[in-house]
């Protein structure tokens, strides 16, 4: 374990060398605020399967597991009392995640979703497998389009499941490998799932708790989704007809009479899923007006039933249900895309850390569970998104990185993003 020391700037960042369950043990009991972390997904052979494998996520030893039971009771020793945790994890690993985290002693509280549409598949070709396990040649019927040679990762062509694997379109040979065409072994991955936790309060109250240790709360205001749309309880300022009342608007199981309460303008409340602009795009395609799943003209003039659910009044032909009536779709959540090259690329020539993370969604993240003035921890820091994240966001951060290599890539981008502020 060796320690790299506090860089320079108003904010205190730490980054420390070494093995994360024995730097966490050097650091005080309820020393930090928030943890927000990256951890291995322990994307090995898929367990009972019967195979085995030295690394996870490309080949990667430190990616052979989720990090273990002891890590996390360490992570709850050094949070304060009622401080949240997130923790990212693989769509088929979380579970074994969360279930550490959770027999460590935290509270499981929330999952986020953050939902993207520039992942690619990695199926495996099971007509291609067929022909090869029978040893017969496919015939080239065209050029892959969005082959390697043709296109860039960063390029949305990149999600073709042939990407990067072969130049060429084959077509079956056999009769099975006819028969099994266009078969695969996996789904496009298009969303990871983040562990919102939270350490046991000491108080009574979670009020108390605040108070007493400044941990305990999530910073709902300052998480608000932006909107141009005048905001009250239920939706926008309208009615079943469409018109302005008064700055009221209809909500749920009402019957056409409008709300006396305004919700907070600087906002939409944040949710529990994170978007990125294409699938913001895909959302508002498919459900331009979220929860109003029947864009709700009545085609009965008789009471309840499909397209008014949980009405009293009867309604007639053509008037609009009032279920949720006018949300707007993706603007209802927060939009952040992967990271792009030239951002995993500041401060340095090449970032080769495969899982960089972007750093608005981690500057997200940091502000929605640490309180001002507060301590950001990172026990699996990689390229140090989160302590760029922490800084931009103006708190401490402390940082640990197992491998050396990886620990310089954050020095030098928390470093390039520091002259940038």
């Amino acid at each position: 374990m060796s320690e790299v020391g506090s860089m320079s700037g108003k904010e205190s960042i730490q980054l420390k060398l070494g093995n994360c369950l024995d730097v966490l043990k050097t650091l005080p009991d309820n020393s930090v605020d928030s943890i927000v972390t990256d951890p291995p997904y322990g994307l090995s052979a898929a367990r009972n399967s019967g195979k085995s494998s030295k690394g996870g996520f490309m080949g990667k030893k430190w990616d052979y597991d989720v990090p273990s039971k002891e890590i996390w009771i360490e992570c709850l020793r050094v949070l304060k009392h009622g401080g949240h945790l997130l923790a990212f994890g693989g769509t088929r690993t979380y579970h074994r995640l969360v279930v550490q985290i959770e027999d460590a002693g935290f509270e499981i509280r929330d999952q986020i979703q953050w939902l993207y549409g520039t992942g690619f598949p990695k199926s495996h070709n099971i007509s291609k497998a067929i022909d090869k396990s029978a040893g017969v040649e496919r015939e080239v019927v065209g050029r892959n389009p969005n082959s390697r040679e043709k296109c860039d990762k960063s390029n949305t062509l990149y999600e073709s499941g042939t990407v990067g694997k072969t130049d060429y379109i084959t077509k079956p040979a056999t009769l099975e490998a006819k028969k099994w065409d266009g078969w695969g072994t996996a789904l496009k991955p298009a969303n990871e799932p983040i562990c919102l936790a939270r350490k046991p309060l000491k108080e009574k109250t979670i009020a108390a708790n605040v108070i007493e240790h400044g941990t305990g709360a999530l910073n709902i205001d300052g998480c608000r989704i932006e909107t141009d749309e005048k905001l009250v309880a239920g939706g926008p300022l309208r009615t079943n007809s469409g018109d302005e009342r008064n700055g009221a608007a209809l909500g749920m199981f009402q019957d056409g009479t409008p709300n006396t309460y305004k919700q907070n303008q600087s906002g939409r409340f944040p949710a529990n899923v994170i978007l990125d602009e294409e699938a913001g795009a895909i959302l508002d395609k498919q459900a331009p007006t979220v929860g109003n799943m029947m864009n709700v003209n009545r085609k009965t003039t008789t009471t309840g039933g499909t397209g008014n659910s949980w009405t009293t009044s009867s309604k007639n032909e053509g008037d609009s249900n009032g279920f949720y009536d006018g949300l707007g779709g993706a603007s209802r959540f927060f939009y952040c895309a992967k990271a792009s090259k030239s951002e995993r690329n500041t401060g340095l020539e090449q970032n080769n850390h495969p899982t960089v993370k972007p750093v608005k969604l981690m500057r997200y993240l940091c502000r929605l569970i640490t309180p001002p003035n507060g301590t950001v921890l990172d026990p699996f820091m990689g390229s140090g998104t989160t302590g760029i994240g922490a800084m931009l966001e103006r708190f401490d951060f402390i940082g640990i990185e197992m491998e050396e290599e990886y620990l310089k890539i954050a020095e030098a981008r928390i470093e390039a993003w520091k002259k940038l502020k």
